[in-house]
Formats: C-alpha cells, sequence, structure tokens
C-alpha cells in the first residue's frame, strides 16, 4: 500500500480534486456546522470574500486554527505589531475567533481562513497581499502553501510541532508532504523531537526555539463578573473541571459526590471544551441527583447548586481566579491527548491531569517534576487528591505556587522567534520607509 501511494501523484490530484468541489463547498460548510456549529454572518470568509478592507504597510499574516494555536501567537503578534507591523491572525474555528479577536492589539484584524480550494485561496490572498506568512504548530494545507509559494511570500512554521499520530500518517505518502514542506522557509520547532520529524518530513531549514504558549499571559477575566461570582460562592470550598470532553464530566460528577461526604458546601465547576454540551451536562448532573446551573441560562445572582456548569465561550480566565484546584481535561479518556495547562498554572492553580496528555507531553512532565502538577488515574483518585488538597492550604499554596514558577522558568519563545524572523522583519519596514520617502 505505502508502495502504491508513494507511486500517486498525490498533489496534482489533490489540487485538481479540490478546485472542482468549489461549487459544493456550500454543502461542505452546512455539514460542518452540523458538528461544529460556525459563524454563518461571517460565511463570505469560508470562500475567500474579506469583509475588511487591507491597510496600508507591510503586513504580517498569521495562523492559528484553534483556540489554543492562535492565542499562542499572542505574544508574536504583539512584538511584530510593535515594530509597526499591522497583523492580520487568520483561524479556522469559529471558536477561536470569538476567543482571541478582542486580545489582539489595537489595528490588527481578524479573518478566517478560507477552505483549502484554489479559486478561495486565490481571493484571499490577492485581496491581503501578506509581506510575510506565519503558520502555527502543524496546520499543512496543500492548496495554502502552493499559493503563499507562487506569490514568494516568506513562508515560517511557528511554535512548529507535530504529533506522533500526525508524523506517522505523513510518512504514508512521503513524496506528497516532502513536496508541500521544501516550500517552507524556515521551520521554527517547539521542541528536537518536532524538529527531527519535521526535518525527516521535509523541512530544510530548522531552528528549535521553544513553547510560544509559556509567553501568553494569563487569560483575562470581567472584574465585574469575578467579584459578582467570587461573593456568591463566599466560603464554600470549589474547584474546577476545565476543558472537560464527553465521558469526564460524569467523573467530575463522581468525584463531587465523593467529596461532598467531607465537603457538603462543596462547589464543582464543570467548564466543558465545548460549550454547547451545556446542556448535555445538565441532563448528566440530573441524572446523578446532583443540582445543576448553566451559566448560560442562570438568572442574575442566582443561587449556586452542586454543579455550576460554565457552558459560555472566552471565560476560563474567570474559573482559574476563582478556583485554586484545576483539573484539565481530555486526559482521562482514550484516546486523548490533554488540553494547555499552562493558562491554569499561571493564575496561581494547581495543576491535576489524567495519563493521556501526548499533546502536552513535555508540559506536564515538567509540571509534574516541579511539584506543580499530579497525575491521576482515576476518579478515586481525583477524589482524594482533591481532598487532600482542599484540607491543607500550605500544600495547595505550595503546589500552585510551583506550576506558576515553573511555567515562568519555561518561557522566552517569543524573543527567539523574533530574532530569528529579524530579517525579514527589518527588510519589510525598509521597504516601506523607502517607498514613504
Amino acid at each position: 500500500m505505502a508502495t502504491v501511494l508513494k507511486a500517486l501523484p498525490i498533489l496534482p490530484l489533490y489540487q485538481a480534486v479540490s478546485a472542482s468541489i468549489a461549487p459544493l463547498s456550500p454543502l461542505v460548510l452546512y455539514c460542518r456546522r452540523k458538528w461544529r456549529p460556525d459563524d454563518f454572518d461571517r460565511a463570505a470568509e469560508r470562500f475567500g470574500w474579506p469583509s475588511l478592507p487591507r491597510p496600508e504597510g507591510p503586513l504580517a499574516w498569521l495562523h492559528g486554527a484553534s483556540v489554543g494555536e492562535s492565542l499562542s501567537l499572542l505574544p508574536l503578534i504583539e512584538k511584530l505589531a510593535a515594530r509597526g507591523m499591522t497583523i492580520l491572525l487568520s483561524t479556522g474555528a469559529a471558536s477561536a475567533g470569538a476567543v482571541i479577536a478582542p486580545r489582539l492589539p489595537a489595528g490588527s484584524l481578524h479573518q478566517f481562513l478560507p477552505l483549502d480550494v484554489p479559486q478561495f485561496l486565490t481571493r484571499f490572498l490577492d485581496h491581503w497581499r501578506p509581506n510575510l506568512a506565519l503558520v502555527a504548530e502543524s496546520e499543512i494545507w496543500p492548496n495554502l502553501f502552493l499559493e503563499i509559494e507562487r506569490r514568494e511570500i516568506p513562508l515560517i512554521l511557528v511554535n512548529a510541532r507535530i504529533s506522533p499520530n500526525s508524523f506517522r500518517r505523513w510518512r504514508w505518502i512521503p513524496h506528497f508532504v516532502e513536496s508541500l514542506l521544501e516550500r517552507v522557509d524556515l521551520c521554527l520547532a517547539q521542541s528536537e523531537i518536532d524538529a527531527e520529524r519535521f526535518a525527516r518530513l521535509g523541512v530544510r531549514h530548522i531552528k528549535v526555539v521553544g513553547n510560544l504558549k509559556y509567553d501568553v499571559a494569563a487569560p483575562p477575566a470581567n472584574r465585574k463578573e469575578l467579584a459578582s461570582l467570587a461573593a456568591r460562592i463566599g466560603p464554600r470550598p470549589v474547584w474546577v473541571a476545565a476543558s472537560t470532553h464527553r465521558g469526564e464530566e460524569e467523573i467530575a460528577m463522581v468525584v463531587h459526590r465523593k467529596l461532598a461526604q467531607r465537603f457538603p458546601n462543596l462547589l464543582t465547576i464543570i467548564v466543558p471544551r465545548r460549550a454547547r454540551r451545556g446542556d448535555e451536562i445538565a441532563a448528566l448532573a440530573g441524572a446523578q441527583g446532583l443540582a445543576a446551573l448553566q451559566r448560560s441560562r442562570e438568572e442574575p445572582d442566582a443561587r449556586l447548586p452542586n454543579i455550576y456548569i460554565a457552558d459560555t465561550i472566552g471565560e476560563l480566565g474567570l474559573f482559574y481566579r476563582l478556583a485554586s484546584i484545576a483539573f484539565l481535561g481530555k486526559s482521562l479518556i482514550r484516546p486523548g491527548g490533554g488540553q494547555n495547562p499552562i493558562e491554569a498554572a499561571k493564575l496561581g492553580g494547581a495543576v491535576l491531569h489524567g495519563p493521556y496528555v501526548e499533546s502536552f507531553a513535555d508540559i506536564y512532565q515538567a509540571l509534574d517534576e516541579a511539584r506543580g502538577g499530579i497525575t491521576i488515574r482515576d476518579a478515586d483518585t481525583l477524589a482524594r487528591v482533591v481532598a487532600v488538597l482542599l484540607n491543607d492550604a500550605g500544600k495547595l499554596r505550595m503546589m500552585a505556587r510551583s506550576a506558576g514558577e515553573c511555567v515562568r522558568r519555561l518561557g522566552g519563545a517569543s524573543g527567539a522567534i523574533m530574532a530569528a524572523i529579524e530579517p525579514h522583519v527589518a527588510q519589510l519596514i525598509l521597504e516601506a520607509h523607502r517607498r514613504r520617502a
């Protein structure tokens, strides 16, 4: 099978097929919306139609597919904006746009990335005419890379990483992926392992600079909402199960019932990874005999029951500030991969997580070794650890402090990336000055 795949002219075939399905793209978006609700008010952007004018001057275009990837670009965006460049950030997920747009520097722009169809990307790039393309992590889109190269735009992979599973999949079509990655001007990898994988897939120029996520500022919180919720919680013991996936909410509820025998006034906050699952989680709580309140449906100043379901977007910073114990989801299920724990650590949280954290293995290992994180295997273990921390304020403070110090110590990637791309940035700024002169 691998031999057959190597022999096929996959790239020309991909281009032809993707171009031919352009008329079906509205149907593709409609079907995708059934699984991931999208912002239909801006659906035209998915076809490459811009919703904003292009400003004059040098423009740096950065792309991050998801919430985590786009947020990781913020330190770099701020540094590029400080150098006088206009920033265009594109995202794939609608939720990423909703979360990151309010945190962009003044004058920065957000658009959704078009589908990987030649006609749409041509329209997008003809309008925006970026001078520099910075793509986060492992977003490898064939037509996107080809169109960038055709316009002779420098293409740089930043915060580049590639998971073991993705690496194995790409290895099935080595000539195809090599023909794409040889178009990358520079790959700035998170780790030596990522650098080695990209080199084996065909990237020619690679440098290890560390992980941008350590440099991202702690997520904001509305001060009025924070004060209001803190007053409603009062002296109650509280912990948060954050970025949970299906199956982990039930575990959090089992843990709550175990802990409630010892802490009868306990508040468990559940922040699902997908806010739209609020109704489903509330039904699960009801089935277990637990009173639950959804944030998206609550009346002002409503009494907080056993389970508080934070089914809203962009408020993790609020709940990390309210609870010093944070369990990070997508880590007790298989397949998992984990969720980013850095925000919780930066906001003074002791980090608890399951064993399935492959997507953030280095981060969790560092936190565990610094005694700012603990690996949890099941509901019984989670209940025991949360009980110990709720009962021992000194131990909780020490663990939270260790987590915060760990992530601060590992920062610095944004400075290393700026140093690596400085030749491109300096040239663009110099050319802009010459045109104005």
